[in-house]
């Protein structure tokens, strides 16, 4: 592996324990408003390159091999958030998306990265569910 390489599975590493921290303190709306405030990116309606959807692969495995060797467990949230960042670093507008199906027994909802068309999720399974529109939040002002 690369030292570039190398580079992105310590940021993938170090994200993973951000977006943790940061979604058990400070909960989900304010940790995406964060990120989104310090890596502001411009949304374009055009479809991504191949190329960008290559990248975006490429770091989509470099953060679940960062994910499988670390001691503390992430889910699909912290995994999809963290991938989201890091793509959102690099100037590649993804999409945060969320789906949820019935299982045999269960409710079952999951988390993935959206590049236009292409999914970007270590589930394989996960076109099986049904996907929930993006989540928009809107910053709130309140008079006092």
């Amino acid at each position: 592996m690369s030292g570039y390489a190398r580079g992105q599975v310590l940021e993938a590493a170090s994200g993973l324990l951000m977006t943790r921290a940061g979604l058990l303190v400070a909960g989900f709306r304010r940790w995406k408003t964060a990120v989104e405030w310090l890596t502001p990116v411009t949304v374009t309606e055009s479809s991504p390159e191949q190329l960008e959807i290559d990248f975006a692969r490429a770091l989509e495995r470099r953060l679940f091999s960062a994910a499988r060797h670390l001691p503390l467990g992430t889910n699909c949230l912290d995994q999809s958030m963290t991938l989201w960042w890091m793509l959102r670093r690099r100037g590649i507008a993804g999409e945060l998306r969320f789906g949820a199906r019935k299982g045999e027994a269960r409710f079952e909802a999951h988390a993935w990265v959206e590049l236009g068309e292409t999914a970007l999720d270590a589930n394989p399974g996960a076109g099986n569910f049904t996907k929930f529109e993006p989540v928009r939040i809107a910053t709130e002002t309140r008079a006092r």
